[in-house]
């Protein structure tokens, strides 16, 4: 199984606040909102069939729901995936989350969807491009793919690892590796290896005064790319 049980052990420990803004999933909650409507306007996700791939407690799941698109969730992750249930029954937002890996699902139902997201995952994986290739099995000719990861280089150490872990304390410390980041020319080529074609990356940074973070061009950290298989 390509999963590092530490990995998700760390994660499963702290499902029960996945939902809760001030906890240690703030900035998923605070990124949120930039990363959906970037990806509603790269693909309008009204109508569309989407998975969405490590989809921990269901913060980006939901919300593309609740833009018209039909969901389903999967995670490795059996406690967060009930707190993700829970919760959509709580906010009334229709989901089906299933505990079950990219491959196997890739396996079992490809090319059966529009769109495909993979956020923050990739980083957490023993094997990134096995993944990437799953998401091109999972979508549709002509479907969109988005990743997000950490670029791999001395600033995002420093931001990622060092300002957000240890002087920030924005992220419980241990949550990344460094050694895992993913620079955006070897992503770019796991997607060209998986048949992909891609389409744009967009970037993200942090401002600690304003405490808000800003889409942009500077992929030096945090970065997100968008993909299309070819019809």
């Amino acid at each position: 199984m390509n999963a590092d049980p530490q990995e998700l052990k760390k994660f499963s420990d702290l499902a029960h606040r996945w939902w809760d803004p001030t906890s240690e999933f703030r900035p998923l909650h605070q990124i949120n909102p930039l990363r959906l409507e970037w990806i509603n306007a790269c693909v309008a996700l009204s109508g569309k069939t989407v998975i969405d791939i490590g989809c921990g407690g269901g913060i980006l799941a939901e919300s593309m729901a609740s833009k018209g698109a039909t969901v389903t969730g999967i995670d490795l992750s059996e406690k967060a995936l009930k707190v993700a249930d829970l919760h959509s029954l709580e906010s009334g937002v229709q989901m089906r989350y299933e505990l079950i890996s990219a491959e196997d699902m890739a396996a079992r139902e490809p090319g059966a969807y529009d769109v495909v997201t993979c956020l923050e995952m990739l980083e957490h994986v023993p094997d990134p491009a096995a993944i990437v290739r799953a998401c091109a099995t999972l979508v549709k000719p002509g479907g969109r793919i988005f990743f997000s990861t950490l670029n791999r280089n001395p600033k995002s150490y420093l931001f990622a690892i060092l300002g957000a872990e240890y002087l920030l304390r924005l992220l419980p410390r241990g949550t990344h590796d460094y050694r895992k980041f993913i620079t955006p020319a070897e992503l770019s080529r796991y997607v060209r290896e998986a048949g992909l074609d891609i389409d744009t990356l967009k970037g993200m940074t942090y401002n600690p005064f304003l405490k808000s973070y800003s889409l942009n061009q500077n992929t030096d950290v945090n970065y997100m790319i968008a993909c299309t298989r070819p019809a």
